[in-house]
C-alpha cells in the first residue's frame, strides 16, 4: 500500500475542502506553508505535493516569494470570435490592464518564419505586453508586427488595445487566422513578468493574423497562467465551426 500517496491524498481532498469553504483563506491567499503543516499535522513535502496537485487542477496558484492563492474564474477564450482582450474582459464583467514592457525592432525569430512566411530575420516590430484579469497578472504576450504595414506604430499608445490602433489609424481589420494551442514550462521573460517560478505551467496560444486583404500583417506570443483560461469552441448542429 502507498501510505504516503494516501497520506497526500487524504490531505489533498481536506484542502480542498477548506479552500473552496474559505476555511485557510484570507484576503484570496492560503495560510502560509508553516500554519498549514501545524493545522493537519504534516510534513512540509506533503502538504507541498498536496498544493502541487491542486495547483495542476487550477484551484490554486503560486506566486515568487508571496505565497499560494485562490484562483479567480477563468477568462473564457474563443479563437473563433475576434474580440479582444480588453473587450473580452468585459463583456465577461472582469477588469483589464495591458503594461507595456518594451517595443522595438527585432529580427522575426526563425521558428516563426514558416509561418509568416517570410525569410529568417525578416525585421518586425516586437511589442513584448503583460496584461492582468481583475488585478493579477496572466498574461505575457509577444507580438510581432510587419514594419512595412505598420511604420510608425510604435509611436502609438501601445497599452491600448492593438485591434484598435489598426482600425483607427490604418484602417486594417482582421481576416483569416492560424491557430495553434500547446501547454507549456513558463520560463525566461513570461515567467519573470508574470511572478510566477520557472517551469510554471502554462498555455501558449500562437495566432498569426491576416487583415481583410489577405495580408499577414502579425503573429502574437501569448504565454497564460494555465488556470486563467478557459478555451471554448462551439460548433453548429452539422459539426461545422460556430462563429
Amino acid at each position: 500500500m502507498d501510505i504516503d500517496g494516501g497520506r497526500r491524498g487524504g490531505l489533498e481532498q481536506q484542502l480542498r475542502q477548506a479552500i473552496v469553504a474559505g476555511d485557510v483563506v484570507k484576503d484570496g491567499r492560503l495560510l502560509s506553508e508553516r500554519q498549514l503543516i501545524a493545522r493537519y499535522s504534516t510534513t512540509r513535502i506533503t502538504l507541498r505535493e498536496a498544493l502541487f496537485h491542486l495547483e495542476i487542477d487550477g484551484l490554486i496558484f503560486r506566486e515568487s516569494r508571496r505565497g499560494w492563492f485562490v484562483s479567480g474564474p477563468r477568462l473564457v477564450y474563443s479563437p473563433l470570435h475576434r474580440s479582444h482582450f480588453h473587450r473580452m474582459a468585459t463583456e465577461q464583467g472582469r477588469s483589464a490592464e495591458t503594461i507595456l514592457v518594451e517595443a522595438e525592432a527585432a529580427a522575426l525569430p526563425e521558428e516563426l518564419a514558416a509561418l509568416m512566411r517570410c525569410e529568417p530575420g525578416t525585421r518586425f516590430w516586437r511589442i513584448r505586453r503583460k496584461r492582468r484579469i481583475d488585478g493579477r497578472l496572466v498574461l505575457f504576450v509577444e507580438h510581432y508586427l510587419s514594419a512595412e504595414i505598420f511604420p510608425d506604430i510604435l509611436q502609438h499608445d501601445l497599452t491600448r488595445s492593438l485591434t484598435t490602433i489598426y482600425q483607427d489609424s490604418y484602417a486594417i481589420t482582421y481576416g483569416p487566422a492560424y491557430f495553434e494551442i500547446n501547454p507549456v514550462a513558463l520560463r525566461g521573460y513570461p515567467a519573470q513578468h508574470l511572478g510566477c517560478s520557472e517551469g510554471a505551467y502554462g498555455l501558449k496560444i500562437t495566432r498569426v493574423n491576416q487583415d481583410q486583404h489577405g495580408r499577414i500583417i502579425d503573429c502574437d506570443l501569448e504565454y497564460w497562467r494555465h488556470d486563467a483560461i478557459s478555451v471554448r469552441v462551439e460548433t453548429d448542429q452539422q459539426g461545422s465551426l460556430a462563429g
